[in-house]
């Protein structure tokens, strides 16, 4: 069975067991009502959301969900954003890094 964003229960919970923190910034999630920014969003790490895959499906931070939007990721780490936070390739959750090396 599939959720809202079509991800089949099997890969939702593979990604939820891998994905504990943030996959950006390595914030440990909190519940919608404790933070909002701080609780789990799901994430297109390719901006495609007909892509439901292993490698491109995880859990960020609202807050980096939605500073993220529709760049890329590669685009995404020069922000000022990610620049205040210290956010780098060489931060962010293995995930992203084989987005990274493969340069998207």
């Amino acid at each position: 069975m599939a959720n809202n964003w079509n991800i089949p229960s099997w890969l939702e919970k593979e990604v939820r067991e891998r994905d504990t923190s943030c996959v950006y910034c390595g914030c440990k999630f909190v519940s919608p009502k404790e933070s909002a920014r701080f609780s789990a969003s799901w994430e297109h790490i390719i901006n495609d959301a007909r892509v439901i895959t292993r490698e491109n499906i995880a859990l960020c931070c609202r807050g980096c969900n939605a500073s993220k939007g529709q760049k890329s990721v590669y685009e995404w780490l020069t922000t000022k954003y990610c620049k205040e936070r210290g956010i780098t390739a060489e931060s962010v959750a293995p995930i992203i890094k084989l987005t990274i090396v493969k340069g998207q």
